[in-house]
């Protein structure tokens, strides 16, 4: 089928629901995976968000905020060395 340049149309799942619901659960069922893959595209400089709660109670339609993870966890170019004084930001 290849050699003639045959192209799927995408209709059709090639896995069923179920499984990918599945394994969907098992991924999220720890939350530790999800932050270790956040933080491996952070290093990467990737743009990644990240769920934290509202500071200001009285906004009580927004319970939670999506921000950017540089502006939590700062620059991943950033050098720490031991003994010296972390700058304040």
């Amino acid at each position: 089928m290849a050699k003639d340049g045959y192209t799927s149309k995408g209709e059709r799942r090639n896995v069923r629901k179920d499984i990918c619901n599945a394994e969907r659960r098992a991924y999220r069922e720890h939350p530790i995976n999800l932050i270790m893959n956040k933080q491996a595209a952070w290093k990467k400089m990737k743009k990644v968000y990240l769920t934290i709660p509202n500071p200001n109670t009285n906004e009580t339609n927004k319970r939670f905020l999506r921000v950017e993870a540089k502006d939590i966890w700062g620059d991943p170019r950033r050098v720490f060395i031991m003994g010296s004084k972390q700058e304040e930001s």
